[in-house]
């Protein structure tokens, strides 16, 4: 499995009908598209700044995370959203041993 954040911004329209039926969506919707994604929701969060929620999940891969930023931004209710895979500070050090034999093999244009 995997684990990546999905940040995604709401349309004027969907605040609305939010503010008209209020409910905590992040965390039934997000549990219901991980798991129909084959995988598990971690957690998720409204939040201030571009984005307006973000939720952490657990998938198999990226295509089981791209069927659920896929279906989730046609779903209408969104106007931006970002995928961002998450490594594990062991899964980083690999990456930082790996970077310095790749980096020997690397020459960059002068």
């Amino acid at each position: 499995m995997s684990i990546y954040m999905y940040q995604a911004a709401y349309t004027p329209e969907s605040w609305g009908a939010q503010m008209r039926n209020p409910q905590s969506r992040v965390e039934s919707v997000g549990r219901q598209v991980c798991e129909a994604a084959g995988g598990e929701l971690i957690g998720g969060w409204l939040c201030f700044g571009d984005y307006d929620l973000v939720i952490i999940a657990d998938v198999p891969n990226n295509e089981s995370m791209a069927a659920i930023a896929l279906a989730v931004g046609a779903g209408g209710a969104i106007k931006a959203s970002k995928t961002t895979v998450l490594m594990s500070g062991a899964e980083g050090v690999a990456a930082l041993e790996k970077a310095h034999v790749v980096a020997e093999a690397y020459s960059p244009a002068k």
